[in-house]
């Protein structure tokens, strides 16, 4: 039975290895931490969430959810959205209700293809599992992108399921700076809806005229990571910039953090980027990286495994190959970084704590993987 189990996971390019691989050690400022891969031969895969059980989903940019338990990678779920995998675009995170026990409910974020091209939305759906198999039942999308355009990058996309009961997520620029300080526009923004898709009445725009009623913040170039921080009670976002200038960002609502206008980077070919890092109305963010790091997913250490970590930012970056950890005072400043396994593994897409307190990290990659860092001796 094993064997035909490794010639089929071999023939899809899929190879979940439990306790297979030799583990890797890496010595950090506090602590000696330990690497495995769990699943590798994932087509870039982008979100990870846990299900109450340990089991997790994961997305493939590609289009495809996999629900990996019990050391094993699922086959594609059915039922997941069509979505428009063109550049940074496809399947994108995954969030699981903290309801689902009851309701079986996750949420998906994607590339939407329709009029004009593709733009950023969110669908909510049932996860049904029997007898080893999942699927998606009773797929909705409850917020599409106002503006579609064909460009294939700044999707944004990162999902953060509020204690309130709202949904926050975000959404790039979509290549065209501009449109980031538009109000009307959804682009370059970070949004706030009900979990059935409808607006919730204290968003800073309602009632506005001429800003979407879903812009919680604006002025955003590409957040791909966010987070709900129990240290302040906030959302954190995480942006890449251009040349240099990637961001950690408090949102506030109603705020504008300045893209186009304002940057701690350069455009690519050198220029400098609007009027310079500052200037009145525009917010600071809480801190950047120049040079980039190119960063994507974010999570706050919650748990057991690591206390020397606790309360820390852990961010995922896909250049340099490492995950920055942000040490943080009492109150939630940032007050230093360290860069951890530089080069290891390949481009890190996001990071995630397990219920054990470990991490699981994306790798993003043709073929990717799932790896876990634990504590050495565990």
């Amino acid at each position: 039975m094993q064997d035909q189990f490794l010639r089929t996971a071999l023939t899809a390019g899929l190879l979940a290895l439990p306790g297979a691989a030799a583990a890797k050690t890496f010595v950090t400022q506090a602590v000696t931490v330990e690497a495995e891969t769990l699943a590798r031969g994932l087509s870039n895969p982008w979100g990870l969430d846990f299900l109450p059980d340990g089991s997790a989903l994961v997305t493939e940019r590609s289009g495809q959810l996999r629900l990996f338990a019990n050391g094993t990678l699922s086959e594609p779920v059915p039922g997941v959205p069509e979505v428009a995998a063109v550049g940074q675009g496809g399947l994108l995170d995954v969030a699981v209700s903290p309801d689902f026990a009851e309701t079986g409910m996750i949420f998906l974020s994607f590339s939407e293809p329709g009029e004009g091209g593709a733009g950023t939305a969110i669908a909510r759906a049932r996860l049904v599992r029997n007898e080893g198999a999942a699927r998606l039942e009773d797929v909705t999308t409850i917020f599409s992108m106002n503006r579609k355009s064909a460009a294939g990058q700044h999707f944004g996309s990162r999902i953060v399921l509020h204690p309130d009961g709202t949904l926050f997520f975000t959404i790039g620029d979509r290549g065209e700076g501009d449109r980031a300080q538009d109000p009307a526009d959804h682009a370059g923004s970070v949004l706030r809806i009900n979990r059935d898709g409808t607006v919730p009445e204290d968003n800073p725009f309602v009632g506005s005229t001429d800003t979407a009623p879903e812009i919680w913040s604006m002025g955003h170039r590409n957040p791909q990571g966010a987070v709900f921080d129990p240290v302040t009670r906030a959302v954190w976002t995480v942006e890449h910039g251009a040349r240099g200038g990637d961001e950690v960002n408090r949102p506030e609502a109603g705020s504008n953090y300045g893209w186009p206008v304002i940057s701690y980077g350069v455009n690519y070919s050198g220029t400098k980027i609007g009027v310079g890092t500052e200037a009145p109305g525009y917010e600071q963010p809480e801190y950047y990286w120049d040079p980039s790091i190119a960063p994507s997913g974010t999570a706050v250490y919650q748990g057991e495994m690591f206390p020397e970590w606790q309360g820390d930012f852990l961010v995922a970056a896909l250049k340099y190959h490492l995950v920055a950890r942000l040490d943080r005072d009492e109150n939630g400043g940032i007050t230093d970084e360290e860069r951890l396994f530089k080069g290891a593994f390949g481009r890190i897409r996001d990071v995630n704590v397990a219920p054990d307190g470990s991490l699981w990290l994306l790798t993003d990659e043709r073929r990717g993987e799932i790896i876990r860092i634990f504590r050495a001796g565990e």
